[in-house]
Order: C-alpha cells, then structure tokens, then sequence
C-alpha cells in the first residue's frame, strides 16, 4: 500500500496529527496531568508521580517536547519541564475546529 506524503497535506493538519501522535499514549496523559497540577516546571517528581519508569518518562518527555506541549530547561544536572499553555491552549482550539468540521459533514477545516 503506497503512503502518503506529508508534504500532501495542510501544514496545520500536520502540526495537528504529531499533537494527537503525542497524546495517543496514555502514559504522556499522565505525565500532562502531573505537570498541569504542579503548576510550574517539574524536574524529578514527574517520575515519582508516575508508574513508569524514569527512561520510559524521558522518552515520553521527549516526545511531548518534540510535540511543542511541553518546555523543557536545562538547570544544572536536571531538566525542568512545564505544560506550554499557549501550545495546549492552540491545540485545544485546533482540535474543536476539526471536530466542528467534521461533525459538519465537511474536510477538516484548515486556517
């Protein structure tokens, strides 16, 4: 089966699918919910908060990053990571205005 490519498609709609790529895991929630309740850049809790162990939480970290949904700061030996509200908050808005689109019987709307 031929795959398409990327370059086929909206750029907003590719920005769109790695968000939902990033959240698809269950363990990525999780780890959105412990940083959104600490409220500001979290270094280790993240992993004592979480049933996962710490290489598989750098790994979800890492694709959280790569998603733009959370920041990350080196401070010494240690990253500090926090939700970037303003990406969440976009995503948020980017998701309502695909499923209004397609609850409308139409294509995903694009900007």
């Amino acid at each position: 089966m031929a795959r398409a490519k990327r370059e086929s498609f909206a750029p907003d709609l590719v920005a769109l699918a790695r968000v939902a790529r990033a959240l698809s895991h269950p363990g990525r929630l999780h780890i959105l919910g412990v940083l959104a309740a600490r409220r500001g850049c979290v270094c280790g809790d993240v992993v004592v908060a979480s049933p996962l162990a710490q290489s598989t939480v750098s790994q979800h970290l890492k694709e959280l990053k790569a998603a733009g949904l959370v920041r990350g700061e080196v401070e010494g030996p240690r990253t500090c990571y926090c939700l970037d509200e303003a990406a969440l908050a976009a995503a948020g808005r980017d998701f309502a205005r695909l499923f209004t689109g397609l609850l409308a019987g139409g294509q995903p709307q694009e900007d």
